[in-house]
């Protein structure tokens, strides 16, 4: 990989097209394991120092981006923790409409896609807060298998090596996350979800 090979070489153009390419995506993943933005932004910058420290160090075992959230992910569970000093115990409670997904967490059914015309653009910039709200309302480690799968796009195996879950584990908080924001959406604008 010749960015790998660019940032291993201390080039610093290599480091900002990777500060570019990652930077806001970590802070939202930050954000899922602290209580503010500003905490968010200091576990971010944390992990760039780790990135520029590590780099010789990393072996290639997986992708450069799975190793970089795996980082960010470690140091934001330590400050989490340091922040409130106990850890959220996981809601417990019955799977929703189970029949909406596969085996592997993915859509049974794909919801319809947007088209591209510009009363649909408006409708889903005026959904991005009820979403968010929902988003952040879910459980901890739910709301971290959603972002990080279908906000950041990231494959169900790199979850798994990112926040040290087995890949049951990852499908079920997959599962119960997507469930509760289905259900928050749906009653959010009625039975059109």
């Amino acid at each position: 990989m010749e960015l790998l090979a660019r940032l291993r070489d201390g080039n610093e153009e290599a480091f900002v097209t990777l500060v570019g390419r990652y930077h806001d995506s970590m802070i939202r993943v930050a954000r899922g394991f602290v209580s503010s933005h500003a905490v968010a932004e200091e576990v971010v910058q944390d992990t760039w120092m780790g990135v520029v420290r590590g780099i010789e160090r990393f072996e290639g075992r997986s992708s450069l981006r799975t190793w970089l959230f795996r980082i960010l992910v470690n140091r934001a569970r330590s400050a989490g923790v340091r922040e409130h000093r106990s850890i959220p115990l996981e809601e417990v409670g019955p799977v929703v409409e189970a029949t909406r997904f596969d085996a592997h967490g993915n859509w049974a059914t794909p919801p319809d896609s947007w088209s591209e015309d510009l009363a649909d653009r408006q409708h889903a910039a005026a959904m991005e807060p009820v979403i968010r709200k929902a988003l952040d309302a879910l459980p901890d480690r739910q709301r971290q298998v959603v972002t990080l799968r279908d906000v950041e796009g990231l494959s169900s195996d790199e979850v798994c090596h990112v926040l040290a879950l087995s890949e049951g584990n990852q499908r079920v908080l997959l599962h119960r996350g997507r469930s509760h924001l289905r259900a928050a959406l749906s009653h959010q604008l009625g039975s059109a979800v």
